[in-house]
């Protein structure tokens, strides 16, 4: 799904209207898909009341008018507050506005974030700013906003949430944080940019009836993930194969005191398909690694003797390095005696990423990087982490077209790159998967996804993927503060089948 800036979607909206299209008929789409979103979150949250309406002058107020009458059809009780006087509001607002008084709307005008009174359960619709705001935020509304955040009931935004910039993502000291976001048509570039992830909430796509060769002939700064786009690389199985067909993975992960990384990779990439894992670990490790599954094997290794190492690597059919390995100078060795003479796809990740930054080290072909921010500024020679922008991420996919890569930037969002392909971006996810192991969990499945024949890009995307879903899982059933990397990796399945919660 394209992801675009809002001067780019009032530009679409604008052709649209001088070909013919109506705002009414537009609005009134829109106020539809807004009121189900409405309606299938309070139903999933027992069936939450009232829906409280907070309207601003535009048409983002407007459409939150006509959620706000078929939620009224729907049986809900409903009631606004409009900031300013109607009069002052554009037209279709003002028409909206009577509508939803004529289906039995309550409406109360406020001026100041005082008369704002929120009760102690019920769902706010954000309907204030929309895709042409920016900042900074006025008062009232910057006080108003505050008392929405501070209300603890639930947020689904109309389009984006009033306050941050749907372009570059700045939010400045005032935005609603909301629960969920209503976006209409295209997700907007300022939802993963900047403040935006920290905004927008669960990601909800309505149609409000932009006809799609709009869409289709517009230029797009991102693509967004979505099941559809990733169903077709899932691995296909023949009823018929052993374990070797299946593919081989060999992690090089692990030192001393730190096994765990080592054995929740191995775990990973056993657990997402591969059919056999071999995992080298340093040589008086193995007591730290009893706890590891049955199903790893476990070979140990000496860093002065690496022939046999690499004929096991290259044996394999993809290679993981970097989970725990350490950031000693005779480590920094080992990769560069393999590193140039693996043959198998590799995946990157964790300390090794930190060892390679800087040295212009020949990499194996169908290599995937893994870094987080940190990891990331310093591939690129950055001693401070500069913010997330349009383009800090141009900079990142030069990086991987020079380096011949494909790259993930891990974080919330996950960025995907790949030499002459979109710049992907990832909406699932949970922020209880920042937590020690989860990149870790992330390699692994990466690692057996490559095993299983993928092209790097569209292995990276599809782990990616998954390893969101099963996030949001762990996260759904053990709450974000309570979740682990374990979690995630027991929530594969949901991830494989792309469910959604």
């Amino acid at each position: 799904m394209k992801v675009i800036s809002a001067q780019q979607m009032s530009y679409l909206e604008s052709l649209a209207y001088s070909d013919g299209s109506s705002e009414v008929d537009f609005m009134e789409e829109a106020g539809s898909g807004i009121s189900l979103v409405v309606h299938e979150y309070a139903e999933q949250h027992g069936s939450l009341r009232p829906i409280i309406l907070v309207c601003g002058k535009g048409n983002n107020g407007g459409d939150a008018y006509v959620a706000g009458t078929n939620l009224i059809n729907f049986d809900y009780e409903v009631q606004a507050y409009q900031i300013g006087p109607i009069g002052e509001c554009s037209s279709l607002c003002r028409s909206s506005y009577q509508h939803f008084l004529q289906a039995g709307g309550r409406v109360t005008q406020i001026n100041a974030a005082d008369e704002l009174v929120f009760p102690n359960s019920g769902l706010i619709v954000d309907g204030i700013f929309g895709t042409g705001f920016q900042g900074p935020v006025r008062e009232p509304y910057g006080s108003i906003i505050a008392k929405m955040n501070l209300s603890n009931l639930p947020i689904i935004a109309v389009d984006i949430p009033s306050g941050l910039n749907g372009t570059n993502g700045q939010s400045g000291e005032s935005a609603v944080i909301a629960t969920e976001t209503a976006f209409l048509s295209l997700p907007k570039t300022g939802f993963f940019l900047r403040d935006g992830w920290n905004c927008v909430g669960k990601l909800r796509y309505v149609d409000f009836g932009l006809p799609k060769n709009y869409i289709e002939n517009s230029s797009a700064d991102l693509l967004m993930l979505t099941s559809e786009i990733v169903a077709p690389y899932l691995p296909k199985i023949q009823r018929s194969r052993h374990k070797y067909q299946a593919g081989s993975v060999t992690v090089l992960a692990g030192s001393p005191g730190m096994p765990g990384a080592a054995i929740l990779a191995s775990s990973a990439a056993l657990h997402a398909g591969a059919g056999i894992v071999h995992l080298l670990y340093p040589q008086g490790m193995a007591s730290e690694l009893a706890a590891a599954p049955y199903e790893i094997i476990k070979v140990p290794y000496d860093a002065e003797n690496n022939s046999e190492m690499l004929a096991l690597i290259n044996k394999s059919s993809s290679f993981l390095v970097g989970p725990g390995i350490g950031r000693h100078p005779e480590t920094l060795d080992l990769l560069k005696a393999l590193l140039p003479k693996v043959e198998v796809p590799c995946v990157i990740d964790a300390d090794a990423l930190t060892l390679i930054a800087g040295l212009n080290l020949q990499l194996p072909k169908d290599t995937i990087l893994t870094p987080h921010r940190g990891e990331m500024d310093r591939l690129l020679g950055d001693d401070k982490t500069p913010p997330l922008t349009l383009q800090y991420l141009h900079r990142c996919a030069n990086f991987a077209a020079e380096m011949k890569v494909s790259l993930i930037l891990k974080g919330g969002p996950s960025f995907i790159f790949h030499a002459n392909e979109p710049v992907y971006v990832n909406p699932k996810g949970d922020p209880g998967m920042a937590t020690a192991g989860s990149g870790d969990v992330l390699a692994g499945l990466i690692a057996a996804l490559l095993a299983q024949k993928l092209a790097p890009e569209k292995a990276a995307r599809l782990g990616v993927y998954i390893h969101g879903i099963a996030g949001e899982f762990a996260a759904a059933e053990l709450t974000s503060y309570c979740m682990i990397a374990s979690d995630i990796l027991y929530r594969f399945p949901e991830g494989f089948q792309l469910q959604e919660i």
